[in-house]
């Protein structure tokens, strides 16, 4: 089996019935070409999610029940500038979903191709009627230019957004194969001269669900929008239970973390996409600075952990003060306290893990990443939640129905669940 495999195929649609781009050995490296996620998706009607991501890699002998540990080693950014905001569906071009299931109201073409011509919010023309098509507008937006190193990006006026409008494709860096239009042809200019720092970060990378459905969709919040929807990809709150929450949009999965993903599918297919330039916790305008990017992983194979949902080990830099592993000097003082009033049992080695949970809001999120957090560790319910509150924490990752909950734990429960020695290297290894 290969150790390395390169892809710049996308697909709107994640699960069992899309194919594999190739097989990849345990161990190997997964290079991704992605296309911006978001935006452009969203107003590309032929288009059935709201993200192209990158086609999945199978990952030889992974089995339902084990998990794959997918180590970021490289994003790099390759946009040059992008255009977000928050947005607002249009009723009259979609029934259940503007971005799965939009139609041309003039000609009544489902999911129909289009093509830009000029630029704005009604530049996306239907290739059968040459009616605009708008499933999405943006009541408050802007553009972003990246400095040459991509070190920061700053929104731009009136007269730049334009020139990029008209380049958008060439200032977005899209792919050939790509199947979105750039936003940047929204032109968008409301906050000009805004300063951003680029600290790049994914938001879709795991694996694929148990049913196929849209990649954007994937996650416990935006898959509500399935319940009870008519379009083709709709499902019940049973089926739920399929999704691989791998949509996360947490600021934390960035180059040096590591994401360790639920096999759900024969091969896992783990797939890439969503990159964003930057973001605060919460994504609370709903959308961030998609970018087209080139992302480099590692993927390792884990047998037989049965975790009900991604677990993350972020970067140190990235734990807050309760959550990272004790120094030295620290566990000296907690022997010495245990010591001096005959205290004989004290977690002497403890490191973070992160576990996602996933609902129709933050409270339904939270309780999820609990329980999954209790199965996996083997604690009960109400100790998890003592643990959390006096070293860890829950941090939302998207609103309105993303946390990911981190928690101190001993290195003889790691052992138990064979994280030790990943978790353990993470933090320790220079």
């Amino acid at each position: 089996m290969k150790k390395l495999v390169y892809c710049d195929e996308t697909t709107d649609i994640v699960g069992p019935g899309i194919e594999m781009v190739d097989t990849l050995s345990p161990g190997g490296k997964f290079i991704v070409r992605t296309n911006p996620g978001c935006w452009g998706n969203m107003i590309t009607p032929s288009i059935k999610s709201w993200h192209e991501v990158g086609r999945p890699v199978a990952i030889e002998d992974a089995e339902v029940g084990d998990a794959v540990a997918i180590k970021i080693d490289k994003i790099n950014v390759l946009s040059r500038a992008t255009s977000s905001g928050t947005d607002a569906a249009q009723g009259e071009y979609f029934k259940s979903d503007p971005g799965i299931d939009s139609f041309c109201p003039n000609c009544g073409t489902k999911n129909p191709d289009t093509y830009i011509k000029g630029t704005g919010e009604e530049a996306i023309k239907c290739q059968n009627c040459d009616s605009p098509v708008v499933p999405f507008t943006m009541p408050h937006g802007y553009t972003m230019y990246f400095d040459n190193k991509r070190e920061f990006g700053i929104t731009v006026d009136e007269n730049i957004s334009q020139e990029i409008a008209e380049k958008a494709n060439e200032y977005s860096n899209l792919t050939s194969a790509g199947m979105q239009h750039s936003i940047n042809v929204f032109a968008k200019h409301d906050m000009p001269g805004v300063p951003a720092r680029v600290i790049p970060m994914i938001g879709n990378i795991g694996t694929v669900p148990a049913m196929d459905m849209p990649s954007s969709h994937n996650a416990g919040d935006f898959a509500q929008f399935l319940l009870g929807a008519e379009h083709e990809y709709a499902c019940s709150e049973k089926d739920l239970n399929n999704r691989s929450d791998a949509h996360m949009d947490v600021n934390e999965v960035r180059e040096g973390a590591v994401i360790i993903a639920p096999v759900k599918v024969k091969g896992a297919g783990v797939y890439v996409g969503d990159v964003h330039a930057m973001q605060g916790d919460g994504e609370i305008a709903g959308h961030t600075t998609d970018i087209a990017a080139e992302v480099e992983i590692t993927i390792d194979l884990i047998k037989n952990l049965n975790n009900l949902g991604p677990i993350i080990l972020p970067n140190l830099e990235d734990l807050t003060p309760l959550t990272k592993p004790y120094t030295e000097e620290e566990n000296k003082r907690i022997n010495e306290t245990a010591q001096s009033i005959g205290l004989s049992y004290v977690e002497r080695e403890m490191y973070p893990i992160q576990m996602i949970g996933s609902g129709a809001d933050l409270n339904s999120a939270a309780a999820d990443g609990l329980k999954k957090l209790a199965k996996l560790l083997d604690y009960p319910l109400d100790e998890v939640k003592n643990r959390v509150t006096v070293n860890g924490d829950i941090c939302i990752g998207r609103a309105p129905g993303i946390v990911n909950i981190t928690i101190l734990t001993p290195i003889s429960k790691l052992k138990e669940i064979n994280l030790a020695e990943i978790v353990k290297n993470h933090y320790t290894e220079k």
